[in-house]
């Protein structure tokens, strides 16, 4: 059986990865109470060594003997890895956080963002899925008004940066910008698309009968799912922007009764996750450069919608950094709740 969740041996699953690193740091800065932590990844990454609270830790290659006696896993590796290796944690006593998208819609799987639906986490089965990024980022700021007014409608346009593809795409955005630069070809393979001074529709397949992508898909389902509200209308268009890191949205949504600019400014203030940018007078609000790095979602241009009379409809603009919030970040919150 793996050690008491009180203090237990952390794993994480795609330790070298973009996501993998921010969780070791997520865990170390937070000050997370763990007996020891065990880094798996790939075993071409394997025998690397990752510094955690001043010691070197040695990146072992993951197999399912992996496991033995861990307490928690933050899993940040493909799907097919975590359909592979999560029950194998859950068999020997321990719990997973997973980043990928295979538990998510699965009945049996809480899906959480802890400011929203935090007790979601104690019906788990040994599996507490991670949502995807763009959702976390659109629909935590959307939360106090929700609660306060039920959201009924959501119209959705991300801007996600190349963090969200993980290190691969990262490093393919920093080369070919300095490729373009210099005046060099740049023979792109990580994304479909040239990515500097570029910006596409979100990589991932689309539907032949919704003609929504996938990552579109995912933000429409997961919000139903975390908000516990499958009757909410939404529609996402999902865009990849050459920004390093951090997601930015734009959000409409329409509440079932009135509601003003300055009430969904007020909630916000006070939001947990959230940090209200919203400066008019210098033109100044949410950008990725200044949610890099940071914890809180920022929020601003909260404004109502002038192509609604009625008045039950508000625009804003949120950023938020995708490997925190949108991924690492979340996953340490989820385990900081399961170890309380």
């Amino acid at each position: 059986m793996a050690s008491n969740l009180s203090s237990p041996l952390v794993a994480v699953v795609g330790a070298t990865g973009a996501v993998g690193v921010e969780m070791i740091r997520c865990l170390e800065e937070r000050n997370f109470p763990l007996s020891g932590l065990r880094l798996l990844a790939s075993p071409r990454s394997a025998g690397r060594k990752m510094k955690f609270r001043g010691e070197e830790v040695a990146v072992e290659a993951l197999t399912e003997e992996s496991f033995k006696g861990v307490g928690i896993a933050l899993f940040s590796a493909s799907g097919s890895v975590s359909r592979q290796f999560a029950p194998v944690v859950v068999r020997e006593g321990g719990v997973v956080v997973d980043n990928s998208s295979a538990f998510r819609m699965s009945d049996d799987t809480p899906l959480v963002v802890p400011e929203i639906n935090g007790g979601e986490i104690a019906r788990h089965k040994g599996i507490i899925a991670n949502p995807n990024c763009a959702a976390t980022i659109s629909i935590t700021p959307l939360w106090p008004v929700h609660q306060r007014n039920r959201i009924k409608r959501l119209i959705i346009a991300t801007y996600q940066a190349a963090s969200g593809a993980g290190a691969a795409a990262m490093e393919e955005l920093r080369a070919s910008t300095e490729a373009y630069l210099q005046g060099r070809d740049y023979q792109n393979t990580v994304l479909p698309h040239p990515y500097a001074f570029n910006l596409f529709s979100h990589n991932t397949k689309v539907d032949p009968v919704t003609g929504y992508n996938d990552e579109e898909t995912k933000v429409i389902n997961e919000t139903k799912k975390i908000f516990g509200d499958p009757d909410i209308c939404v529609s996402a268009t999902c865009v990849r922007v050459p920004v390093l890191r951090a997601h930015s949205v734009a959000l409409t949504f329409e509440c079932e009764r009135p509601i003003a600019a300055q009430e969904v400014r007020e909630l916000l203030k006070t939001a947990p996750g959230v940090k209200l940018v919203d400066d008019w007078e210098n033109n100044y609000f949410p950008m990725p450069k200044d949610a890099s790095g940071q914890d809180d979602i920022l929020v601003g241009r909260i404004r109502q919608d002038l192509s609604d009379p009625s008045g039950r409809s508000v625009t804003l603009f949120s950023a938020g950094d995708q490997l925190l919030k949108g991924a690492a970040l979340n996953a340490v919150q989820i385990a900081e709740r399961l170890v309380a």
